[in-house]
């Protein structure tokens, strides 16, 4: 059984950071696609951060881009995301998802995370 669980939310001023983790069983993490969406209030979910299979690299949404960075833990088996200059805009929820193929990445991610409250605000 695959599970996902995110941990690190909260509240933070703009400009600040915050650091979200993502802890994952029954997948290891340098054998598939990982990755982060997030869903605002009012708006649809989109995908912001995504590390390919194995050392196949990173991509960002230009609204994170230099900002954000995702990255493996092979001991620990997880996934996290460093988040530097916040702004209002990126408050949401934030999920981590995972799939063993790019393919089914593409279609949907087969398997996500509950989700973490992030609010940025003064």
């Amino acid at each position: 059984q695959v599970r996902l669980e995110e941990s690190g939310g909260g509240s933070v001023q703009p400009g600040g950071s915050l650091t979200l983790s993502c802890t994952i069983s029954g997948i290891m993490v340098d054998r598939a696609c990982v990755g982060w969406f997030r869903q605002a209030p009012g708006k649809e979910r989109e995908q912001f951060a995504i590390a390919l299979i194995g050392n196949a690299g990173t991509e960002y949404d230009d609204s994170v881009k230099d900002r954000f960075t995702v990255s493996r833990d092979n001991d620990n088996n997880d996934v996290s995301l460093q988040m530097t200059m916040l702004k209002p805009e990126d408050t949401a929820i934030y999920s981590c998802a995972a799939d063993r193929t790019l393919t089914g990445w593409g279609r949907s991610p087969a398997y996500w995370g509950q989700g973490t409250q992030v609010t940025v605000t003064p």
